[in-house]
C-alpha cells in the first residue's frame, strides 16, 4: 500500500509540471485495409481500404505522451504552411497540447508518414517531408519562440526530440540548452545521428542502442553492464551531460548518472508494434526525473511505459492510470 501511495503521489506531482517539447513534429497517417488478391498489374497485394486515421507523430507524440501525465504541455517547432500543418495543429489542440509557439514556414512541408496496414501488420510506409535544416530566418524565429515560451510559461522540463528533419539545428540546440541552464530547467534529449554530439550539457541523454553504435562507431551486439558503462564514459567525455539513458530494445534500458549504473530488464509483453516507444520513454523519463530527481526511478518507470505502448498498433500515448497500476504491480 505504501508503494502505491508513493507512486500516486509522484504522478500527482508530475501532473503539475509545465513542459515544452521542441523538435520535429509530424503527422502519422494510417490506412487500414484487408488483402484478398494480388494485383494483375504487378506482383503486389491489393489493399481494400477499410478506414483511414490521422495521429500525432514525432515530437508531437512526445508531447502527446507528456500531456497524458502533465497538465500543461506546449509544442515549439516549425511545420510547413500547408493542409497537413492545419490538420496536425488541430490534432494537437484537440489533445490538450498548446500550439501557441508552433510556427509555419512556406519554405518547408509538414512531415507526413503514411502507413498501410493489413491484419495489424505494416505493409508499406510512404513519407512526405523536408529534411534540410531550417533556413537562417526560420532558425531565428524558432529561437525567439523558445525564448518567449520560457519567459511566459516558466517550464520545469524541456524535451528536445530529434528526428533528423532539420528543426533542431546546432544554433537552436545551443540556444535552448543555454536558456534551460540559466532558468534551471531540466533538459532531456532524444538524439539522432546528425547532431549526436551537439547536446552538450543536457541533463538526460536518451539514445537507443543503434544510435549509440552509429554515433560512437562501436559494436554493442552483446551489450552488458561493463560495455555500457564504457559507453557512458565516452559520451560524458564529449557531452558533459548528467544521465545516460539508453534503450536496449527487448533487453530493457540502461542508465548511468555518474555514480550509479544499472541495466533494468524489460517485462514480458505481447508486442504488437514498437513504433513510438522511444517517444514514450523520453517523455515519461523526463517528467519522472523532473518530479523526483531520482535516476533509478526514472529508468524503472520509463521502462514500464515503453513496454506498455508496444502492446498497441501504431504510435499511441501512454495511459496514465494503466501506467500507475503497472508500476504498482511491477515495482513491488
Amino acid at each position: 500500500m505504501a508503494l502505491q501511495e508513493n507512486i500516486e503521489g509522484l504522478f500527482k506531482k508530475i501532473s503539475e509540471l509545465r513542459v515544452g517539447v521542441i523538435g520535429d513534429v509530424m503527422l502519422d497517417t494510417y490506412l487500414w485495409g484487408h488483402v484478398e488478391r494480388i494485383s494483375p498489374e504487378a506482383p503486389v497485394p491489393v489493399v481494400s481500404l477499410d478506414k483511414n486515421e490521422h495521429r500525432v507523430g514525432g515530437a508531437g507524440n512526445v508531447a502527446l505522451n507528456s500531456v497524458a501525465l502533465a497538465r500543461r504541455v506546449s509544442v515549439i517547432s516549425v511545420t510547413g504552411d500547408d493542409e497537413d500543418a492545419i490538420l496536425l495543429g488541430a490534432l494537437l489542440s484537440k489533445n490538450g497540447i498548446d500550439i501557441t509557439h508552433l510556427l509555419k514556414s512556406a519554405e518547408r512541408i509538414t512531415t507526413n508518414k503514411t502507413r498501410i496496414i493489413s491484419r495489424n501488420q505494416q505493409m508499406l510506409r510512404v513519407d512526405a517531408e523536408t529534411t534540410r535544416y531550417l533556413n537562417a530566418r526560420d532558425e531565428q524565429r524558432l529561437i525567439k519562440a523558445i525564448t518567449k515560451f520560457i519567459g511566459a510559461e516558466k517550464p520545469q522540463v524541456l524535451i528536445l526530440e530529434d528526428y533528423n528533419k532539420g528543426v533542431l539545428t546546432e544554433k537552436v540546440i545551443a540556444a535552448t540548452i543555454s536558456l534551460a541552464k540559466k532558468n534551471k530547467i531540466v533538459i532531456a534529449v532524444d538524439p539522432k545521428k546528425q547532431n549526436f554530439f551537439s547536446y552538450r550539457g543536457a541533463d538526460i541523454f536518451k539514445p537507443n542502442v543503434k544510435e549509440v553504435q552509429d554515433g560512437l562507431n562501436v559494436s554493442l551486439e552483446d551489450a552488458n553492464l561493463l560495455s555500457l558503462k564504457n559507453v557512458h564514459s565516452e559520451l560524458a567525455g564529449k557531452l558533459r551531460h548528467g544521465i545516460s539513458l539508453i534503450t536496449l530494445s527487448e533487453k530493457g534500458v540502461f542508465y548511468h548518472n555518474g555514480k550509479q549504473a544499472r541495466i533494468i530488464p524489460s517485462h514480458v509483453r505481447n508486442v504488437a508494434d514498437v513504433s513510438g516507444a522511444g517517444d514514450t520513454v523520453i517523455a515519461v523519463a523526463s517528467l519522472v526525473y523532473a518530479a523526483s530527481g531520482n535516476a533509478h526511478l526514472m529508468a524503472e518507470i520509463a521502462n514500464i511505459a515503453g513496454g506498455l505502448v508496444c502492446e498497441e498498433v501504431g504510435t499511441i500515448a501512454i495511459n496514465a492510470d494503466k501506467l500507475v497500476h503497472e508500476c504498482g504491480l511491477l515495482m513491488a
